[in-house]
């Protein structure tokens, strides 16, 4: 499938959720944008152009992707505020400092500069989802250049009318991710163009 995506030009990412001690993401890293070395001679991973990553075990657990990611040339996207209604119970939590998702959009904008491209945005990116468009100013906020990795548009209820704030620092700054609400759709390749204009119009108002 990944071969079939490079052919019709097409980036892929790979939406694993990786993240483990160091030495354990050090070979996922290897798996998902590098090589593992062999007896016969280097394994070649999936050669993805994007991963997700979990940041919940901390920066060090990160720093083995972040690295195989800036060697690859490849994006990374942090889970930052999730798409799914269980997120609340523990993204959402007040805390003396700040909720986790505002914890862990600091470390992603700290990270950020490390994979800083020509254009000001970042390949270090956050998974921020779209069910909750409410947190979308203070995530732009916290994390100015990040791209954002926007999922739960159309079957999760997700709408893309609602997700502007999202794309404060220009178009590129954010990707919206839909499968189901555009494959269930009796014209897929309709349903797909539809939702690309609402979210060209919303990410230039």
């Amino acid at each position: 499938m990944a071969e079939a995506a490079r052919e019709a030009g097409l980036l892929v990412l790979a939406d694993g959720k990786r993240g483990d001690v160091p030495v354990t993401a050090r070979a996922y890293a290897q798996a998902l944008v590098g090589s593992t070395p062999g007896e016969l001679g280097e394994v070649p991973g999936l050669g993805a152009d994007a991963f997700t990553a979990n940041p919940l075990l901390g920066r060090d657990a990160l720093e083995p992707l972040l690295v195989a990611a800036a060697e690859a040339g490849a994006g990374m996207f942090a889970l930052v505020r999730t798409s799914n209604p269980g997120a609340a119970d523990l993204q959402d939590l007040p805390a003396p400092e700040a909720p986790l998702h505002e914890r862990l959009a600091g470390l992603v904008d700290e990270l950020s500069g490390r994979l800083l491209g020509e254009s000001g945005l970042s390949g270090m990116g956050a998974v921020v989802g779209a069910t909750e468009p409410k947190h979308f100013a203070r995530m732009r906020e916290l994390m100015p250049r990040s791209i954002f990795l926007i999922p739960g548009v159309g079957a999760q209820g997700g709408k893309p009318e609602l997700l502007g704030a999202a794309f404060a620092a220009g178009r590129a700054a954010g990707l919206v991710a839909a499968s189901r609400g555009i494959a269930a759709d009796p014209d897929p390749a309709a349903a797909a163009e539809r939702l690309r204009q609402t979210v060209w119009d919303i990410s230039t108002a």
